[in-house]
C-alpha cells in the first residue's frame, strides 16, 4: 500500500510541475496557484504539500530546465566543441522549452534572488561551453578577435530579440524553429574572419 501511495504522490508532483510549466509559460510567474491546481486537476492544497512556497515551485522548474540544458551540452563533449554544433544544440534545447524560456527572459528581473541567480547560472553554464569553443576559434584565427563574452552576449541578444518579438516574426509558430538556421548563419557571418 505504501509503494502505491508513494507512486501516486510522485505522479501528482509531476502533474503539478507540468501544469505549472504550462501556466507560467502562458500567463507569467504572477499566475495564481489556483490556475495550476485547475490545470493539474488537483486540489489547491496539494500544490503546497509538494511545494511549500511558490518560490520552491519556480526553483524546481528552473532546476529541471537547467538539468536539461546541461545534459544537452555535456553530451556534446564526445563530439568536440564545434561552434556551429553548439549553437544548434543551444537553439534545439531552447525550442523544447521555448514558451517557458521566453517567459523567463521577460520576467527574470522580477523573480526572487535565488530564482534569478539560478537563471543566471543557467546562462553561465551555456556560456562556458560556448566561450571555450569561441576562444579556440579566435586562437585559430577563424573567429574575429573580439572578447568572447561580447560574442556570447551578442548571441544571446539575437536569440532574445527574436523570442521577445516572436509575434512579429513567427505568429502562431515557434520563432526559434522558423529562424534557427538564419540565426546561426547570421551570427557566424558576424563573428568569422
Amino acid at each position: 500500500m505504501t509503494e502505491k501511495r508513494q507512486l501516486q504522490k510522485a505522479q501528482t508532483r509531476e502533474r503539478i510541475i507540468a501544469a505549472a510549466l504550462k501556466v507560467y509559460s502562458e500567463q507569467g510567474f504572477s499566475a495564481p496557484t489556483a490556475a495550476i491546481a485547475d490545470e493539474a486537476n488537483v486540489s489547491h492544497g496539494s500544490i503546497f504539500v509538494h511545494f511549500p512556497t511558490v518560490e520552491s515551485l519556480w526553483l524546481c522548474l528552473l532546476e529541471n530546465f537547467s538539468q536539461d540544458i546541461n545534459a544537452e551540452f555535456n553530451s556534446l563533449s564526445e563530439y568536440g566543441n564545434d561552434i556551429e554544433r553548439l549553437l544548434e544544440r543551444h537553439i534545439d534545447v531552447l525550442i523544447k522549452h521555448e514558451d517557458f524560456y521566453k517567459r523567463l527572459v521577460k520576467e527574470a528581473v522580477y523573480l526572487p534572488e535565488e530564482e534569478k541567480n539560478t537563471f543566471i547560472a543557467i546562462q553561465s553554464m551555456v556560456s562556458i561551453h560556448l566561450l571555450q569553443a569561441l576562444e579556440r576559434e579566435i586562437s585559430r584565427k577563424v573567429v574575429k578577435n573580439v572578447p568572447p563574452h561580447m560574442l556570447f552576449n551578442t548571441w544571446l541578444g539575437l536569440i532574445h530579440y527574436y523570442l521577445l518579438n516572436g509575434d512579429l516574426f513567427a505568429p502562431q509558430d515557434s520563432v526559434l524553429k522558423r529562424y534557427k538556421s538564419a540565426l546561426i548563419e547570421c551570427f557566424l557571418s558576424l563573428i568569422k574572419q
